[in-house]
Order: C-alpha cells, then structure tokens, then sequence
C-alpha cells in the first residue's frame, strides 16, 4: 500500500528540476530523481534485512 501511494505521489510531479551531483547540474524530470531515489531506498532497506543476523538462532549456554 506505502509502495503505490509513493509510486503515485512520484508520478504526480512531473517538472523540470536542477540538481547538483556534486560538480555537475543535471535537469532532469522530478519524478526521474524521486524514482531513483525511491530504488535507492528500496535496495538500501534489502541489504539491511538481509545483512541483519538472526537472533533467535544463538543458544545462551
């Protein structure tokens, strides 16, 4: 459900934007660098849970 009002919200706004990638300016679609920043997201939050160690898997002796 949070996937799809933000894929909405993302196609919703569609001007031209400026944006600073560290030295140079790209004008691109704002709803390009919200996508990208959105699979940004998405795989950081993936390879935190998939990093994560189990637990419940250690036994206390």
């Amino acid at each position: 459900m949070i996937t799809a009002i933000a894929l909405v919200f993302i196609f919703e706004n569609s001007a031209s934007v400026e944006i600073r990638l560290l030295i140079p300016i790209v004008t691109m679609p704002l709803w390009g660098a919200l996508l990208i920043a959105w699979a940004l997201g998405m795989l950081a939050c993936l390879f935190t849970l998939r990093r994560r160690p189990n637990r419940h898997s250690r036994r206390a002796d």
